[in-house]
């Protein structure tokens, strides 16, 4: 788990347990969106030295930049399996409303593209599923991606108790931030950490909750894992922590500078 490095909201969770996990960050709050970066610059990339060249400028090129980094099962680990139905809509992203409910909207047009896939260790030996995704979103600018970022931290402050899709609710969230080189990280031009419960309707809980995100150039990267009966932080933490360097890995090899 990354240290935190600056805590942003903490409270107990409450409600009704919400539904399916959500797989990247979309405020629902009005705001004005970002002004697009014309400018073909590299830095705050992490530790990539990218070929302007490589990175995708149409929605075409986006998706096909998707297929290239975003997890797979054995991205997590050796246990993992796909969940149905396994790959989100790329037409949609999931948005925070005002009342802290997700709910699938349209995309902002600084958005190229976007998609999300979902996966599960099954119950076994008296253990409960572990559900997991993974979300690769690409932005037409880097202010873009940073916009998401800041964004996804005002969620955390706004709403500490969220509900996702029917049936389920993650409560007690505290978020903390890392940018590259603070405490060793050095994978992402900046990273965030979101830390829980989780409560089903079928499964039962609190149980542990952590969902990362990472951003660098115009691109998100994201992983989300929800506990079960039996599971423990540390097996969620291991399974987030291989999917996301999985990411990050392929994100970098995808557009770095050939020698």
């Amino acid at each position: 788990m990354l240290a935190p490095l600056v805590l942003v909201a903490c409270s107990s969770g409450g409600g009704s347990p919400g539904g399916e996990g959500r797989s990247t960050r979309a405020t629902g709050v009005a705001t004005s969106e970002p002004a697009p970066d014309t400018t073909s610059g590299i830095e705050d990339t992490g530790d990539i030295e990218a070929d302007p060249a490589r990175l995708p400028t149409s929605r075409g090129e986006a998706l096909a930049f998707i297929d290239l980094v975003i997890a797979d099962p054995a991205s997590f680990g050796p246990d993992v399996i796909r969940r149905s139905p396994y790959e989100s809509d790329p037409a949609t992203w999931p948005v925070l409303g005002t009342d802290c409910v997700w709910q699938q909207q349209k995309p902002l047009s600084s958005v190229l593209a976007t998609r999300g896939r979902s996966f599960e260790v099954p119950a076994a030996g008296g253990k409960g599923p572990v559900r997991l995704s993974a979300v690769v979103t690409v932005h037409r600018s880097r202010e873009g991606a940073r916009w998401e970022m800041a964004e996804s931290v005002e969620e955390t402050m706004r709403c500490p108790t969220q509900q996702l899709q029917k049936g389920e609710l993650i409560g007690s969230l505290v978020a903390a931030t890392l940018p590259h080189g603070e405490g060793g990280q050095v994978n992402s031009a900046d990273a965030l950490t979101e830390i829980g419960q989780y409560k089903s309707s079928t499964l039962g809980g609190p149980f542990p909750y952590v969902w990362q995100q990472a951003q660098t150039l115009q691109f998100t990267v994201a992983v989300t894992g929800k506990g079960a009966k039996g599971r423990t932080e540390e097996e969620l933490d291991e399974l987030t922590n291989q999917a996301q360097a999985a990411m990050l890995v392929r994100l970098k090899s995808a557009v770095e500078k050939q020698s």
